[in-house]
């Protein structure tokens, strides 16, 4: 049932990114671009996004149960630090250049944008060069080698 659910969750997000122009790169860059000829309509969506959203944290908040009867797991509140910061750069860069973030880039994968096919290599390969340096930061500094012989 988890994999069902989620699956209608990501067809209903994805048909609200076509529906709202979401995945058109056209589009996101328009609304991106203030000082020219800037499409505040993207805006909308988002405000409409948060606000949902936002309803559903406060409700979420409340439950100890997922309506599948899981347990609630949210994420930890925690402040602004650099990581945050320069993952949000790099993350708007990314949108910026691109014109596509990961939810849009999926649903123009699926549309067959060859723009997005690049994107979406791009996507993963930066996920996998996080997880290895993710990985290497969590496990420290290796200790020294050793040659197994007798000091």
């Amino acid at each position: 049932m988890p994999v069902l659910s989620a699956l209608v969750a990501g067809f209903v997000f994805g048909i609200g990114l076509v529906i709202s122009g979401m995945a058109s790169p056209a589009k996101v860059l328009g609304f991106l671009d203030v000082g020219g000829r800037w499409d505040p309509s993207l805006a909308l969506v988002m405000a409409g996004a948060i606000a949902v959203g936002a309803v559903a944290v406060a409700w979420a908040e409340r439950r100890n149960q997922t309506f599948l009867g899981g347990p609630m797991r949210l994420p930890a509140k925690g402040g602004i630090d650099a990581r945050l910061v320069l993952g949000s750069a790099a993350f708007g860069v990314g949108w910026g250049l691109a014109g596509f973030c990961p939810g849009p880039a999926i649903v123009a994968l699926g549309a067959g944008h060859a723009k997005a096919v690049v994107f979406v290599i791009a996507m993963i390969l930066g996920m996998l060069a996080f997880e290895v340096a993710e990985r290497a930061r969590l496990r420290g500094p290796m200790p020294p080698a050793t040659t197994g012989a007798v000091e």
